[in-house]
């Protein structure tokens, strides 16, 4: 399933803003203009719709409370309004939406000054199947301290978006994390988004699934490591820790070979990478992939992308990729839609654009998406 529409108001950066996905979306814009803001608010449905719980409360306690998540350009109206259309294909967007979901959220405004649902409704292909404030709520205002959407008992009928939003996934691999994650005594962070479980999830999978995903990032990894040979997965006989290990050509026989604590902080982001497009069909979110990578990697990032995607078993899932990588977007090659963030000024919110006719048919010329659209998100920087 793909999400084809979001709707924002007042949400962190953006105070309006709707916009339309295709299966890549490449979201760009300057530092602190709202990329990290923008993928956040997938991260936040899946917080919500989290089995282990917690639910929009904790949703919100986790990111600072309403006050924080709400935007400080909100005026008139301070609600948070999110609005979802999903959709089994992204070939025909004119057809109703097969599904929908509405959420509006605000502060009590007495007593505990709890965030409350001021408004959740779901739709399957045009249908309403579920409206509130309803009568139970007005009954019960302690109802709307949750939404339908979190609880098993009452999302039945809708329980597909619930279970979409579960399986997002959110890869920012800190690399360090991993590399001393014996030293450092971290809890590990629901769903991991810093990598510092990759291994054990590494180990957890099937042999065959993890023979096959392995063996397909060693074709890439030939491709841009020098003098790489082979990658491997293997248990420590003496403490069962799970490791990687990579043999370099060198002219002693086991001088070669090296663990994940040697490897460089771009190989380790990569393999996270191209491990989770290989291991998962559901929502993609990855922030700034282009980090410690050389810069001729980086150019091969969209289409690396695209071949992982492809060379799965099954298809289907949604990337959302944030960069300001000048590298990344010259490739002339790259597919997907663009979403051009431009913060205001004076206190304003963050708008989002789409390429302009003028722009497409530019890069339908030959000219990259570096050409055309990094201009747009470097006129808001001034300089120093």
């Amino acid at each position: 399933m793909y999400v084809s529409r979001l709707t924002l108001r007042n949400w962190r950066n953006f105070t309006k803003a709707e916009v339309g996905f295709q299966e890549t979306v490449y979201i760009i814009g300057p530092n602190a203009s709202g990329k990290s803001n923008f993928l956040d608010v997938f991260r936040f449905m899946r917080d919500i719709v989290n089995p282990k719980g917690g639910g929009l409360q904790q949703a919100l306690a986790s990111r600072g409370g309403l006050s924080k998540v709400r935007s400080l350009a909100a005026r008139r109206q301070s609600r948070i309004e999110l609005e979802f259309e999903l959709r089994e294909s992204l070939a025909d967007t004119n057809e109703p939406a097969d599904w929908k979901y509405v959420l509006w959220i605000g502060g009590e405004g007495k007593g505990k000054q709890r965030p409350v649902v001021l408004k959740e409704e779901a739709y399957r292909a045009g249908e309403r199947l579920v409206a509130r404030p309803d009568k139970q709520d007005e009954a019960d205002p302690e109802r709307l301290t949750q939404t339908h959407l979190e609880q098993i008992n009452m999302n039945l009928k809708f329980r597909g978006i619930a279970l979409f939003f579960e399986e997002v996934l959110y890869l920012h691999l800190v690399p360090q994390l991993l590399k001393f994650s014996d030293q450092l005594s971290l809890g590990h962070l629901e769903s991991d988004p810093f990598g510092q479980g990759f291994l054990d999830e590494i180990a957890k999978t099937q042999q065959r699934s993890r023979d096959f995903r392995l063996q397909s990032i060693e074709r890439i990894l030939l491709k841009v490591i020098p003098n790489l040979q082979e990658l491997k997965f293997i248990k420590d006989e003496a403490t069962g820790r799970p490791h990687l290990e990579m043999l370099y050509n060198h002219w002693r026989p086991r001088a070669g070979w090296q663990r994940e604590d040697q490897f460089s902080d771009g190989t380790l982001r990569m393999i996270a990478m191209l491990w989770t497009l290989l291991s998962s069909n559901s929502m993609i979110l990855l922030e700034e992939p282009e980090l410690s990578l050389h810069k001729s990697v980086v150019e091969q990032i969209p289409g690396l992308i695209y071949k992982t995607r492809q060379s799965r078993k099954k298809s289907g899932g949604q990337i959302l990729i944030s960069t300001h990588s000048e590298a990344m977007l010259s490739n002339k090659s790259i597919d997907g839609n663009f979403l051009i963030l431009t913060p205001g000024d004076a206190g304003e919110g963050t708008s989002i654009e789409s390429p302009t006719e003028g722009d497409k048919e530019a890069m339908r010329a030959g000219l990259s998406p570096a050409d055309v659209l990094l201009p747009k998100t470097a006129a808001t920087i001034q300089r120093i």
